[in-house]
């Protein structure tokens, strides 16, 4: 798996991937004391944070660095001498794979499946950017592959290593409000996109950018200034996941790590239904989970972004007492608990506050837990096996978006839904000649 692949046989490979022999957990790890050869695919943005913080792990080297924007590209170069520069991930994988062990994806959300695909198919650890995956059917084949091939991976959702978030998980589990009922998660901003589709006119590529490149595995479309890239592909169908994709990931981990969840059972939105190419704001979702030993029978989780309304007569709070602008409460047998978005959690019951024991927890470097485990020390917290079935849930309340007031009734053996409209959004068509690794 190490050898110098040719494009035509990095293609036959990786499409042979699902078919490969089970791979001994940790044969691909590093040993503590070598070098972890890194590459970097989209070092802009998010991508120039993530790089900047996996370089600093222990006997890390910066080997590769990839980016579809030249100017980005450039400018990640001059901090990372020695590393070489790629505008196409397919080309840097064919050309490097001897040469690297680990593969960060740090790309807007339609590439994260594509890109982590095909470094797993070629034995490479990733650490791929929030949600995992742009469709369920790659959500599924990401963390299939990853288990087949014992790879270390982990979901960049790194406010998992704040010591907020694990002091309010390592507080929950010790039955600081009891069994708990139901949960209410929010953000106040809100991700949409015109109603009437993309703009009408083509403008002139800039020359840093190859557009065709940026596109990837998205359905052909020109180029339109202020549009799209760097930063406008969130509320368009096509490249992002709208408010749920991007923040959801975030405020769903405490609440699915402190509960012991799993992928959902149902999902029904009550928004506004999503437009044709571009998602609809202030989204409103109601989930049913399985029930879990920290959970008083099945649990009802409903996420509100932008301007709907949260169900603040639940929360318990003491007159004068408000909820943060992100996060999430928790119903449960004793109180509630309220878990902001990067700070500590606080506990009311009946109006009042209410006194529990906190388990204080501190930071963990989610980076460099990531860097440490692919060189064979420790794990990772938010492998694909976790981020799977939470991105599952993610998913499946995009594509709830687009049926409102219909609740879907989710298989997540079966890799479907009851309903025949909703499973056509499983997975997505690819642009012809960018079909993926699966």
């Amino acid at each position: 798996m190490n050898r110098s692949l040719s494009r035509r046989s990095f293609l036959r490979a990786g499409s042979a991937a699902a078919a490969a022999p089970l791979v001994i957990p940790g044969r691909w790890r590093t040993s503590p004391n070598e070098t972890l050869n890194v590459a970097c695919v989209g070092v802009g943005g998010m991508g120039g944070s993530d790089l900047a913080s996996v370089s600093t792990g222990k006997n890390v080297r910066i080997a590769a660095l990839c980016d579809v924007d030249a100017a980005r590209l450039g400018a990640a170069a001059q901090k990372h001498e020695g590393a070489k520069t790629f505008a196409d991930y397919r080309v840097l994988l064919d050309e490097m794979g001897k040469d690297i062990d680990a593969v960060v994806v740090s790309t807007p959300d339609h590439m994260h499946g594509p890109v982590s695909l095909a470094a797993m198919a070629l034995g490479k650890h990733v650490y791929c950017q929030k949600p995992i995956a742009h469709n369920l059917r790659e959500c599924r084949a990401m963390a299939d592959m990853a288990k087949e091939k014992g790879l270390v991976t982990q979901m960049g959702t790194q406010i998992h290593g704040h010591s907020a978030y694990r002091t309010a998980v390592a507080t929950l589990r010790a039955g600081a409000i009891g069994k708990v009922r139901e949960a209410h998660l929010w953000v106040s901003k809100s991700w949409a996109g015109p109603a009437e589709g993309r703009p009408d006119r083509a403008d002139p590529v800039p020359e840093n950018l190859s557009w065709d490149l940026w596109l990837g595995v998205a359905p052909e479309r020109p180029y339109v200034q202020g549009a799209y890239h760097p930063a406008q592909w969130r509320g368009w169908i096509d490249f992002g996941s709208g408010t749920l994709g991007d923040m959801g990931c975030h405020i769903f981990d405490p609440v699915f790590s402190g509960l012991g969840l799993a992928a959902p059972i149902s999902v029904v939105s009550r928004g506004p239904k999503h437009h044709a190419e571009a998602f609809a704001g202030n989204g409103d979702v109601t989930y049913r989970f399985a029930a879990t030993d920290q959970t008083d029978g099945e649990l009802v989780f409903r996420w509100t972004d932008g301007g709907a309304q949260k169900a603040v007569e639940k929360a318990q709070l003491p007159e004068g007492a408000s909820l943060p602008g992100a996060g999430s409460f928790l119903v449960g047998e004793k109180g509630v608990m309220v878990i902001p978005h990067w700070s500590a959690p606080r506990f009311y019951s009946e109006g009042k506050e209410l006194q529990v024991e906190v388990q204080e927890r501190g930071s963990v470097d989610h980076y460099h837990e990531w860097t440490d485990a692919c060189r064979g020390e420790g794990e990772t917290s938010t492998p694909f096996s976790y981020a799977g079935p939470l991105t599952e849930a993610v998913l499946a309340g995009v594509i709830a978006g687009r049926f409102p007031e219909q609740e879907l009734a989710w298989d997540s053996a079966g890799l479907r839904f009851d309903h025949e409209e909703a499973n056509a959004c499983v997975g997505r068509t690819y642009r012809e000649g960018r079909e993926v690794v699966r």
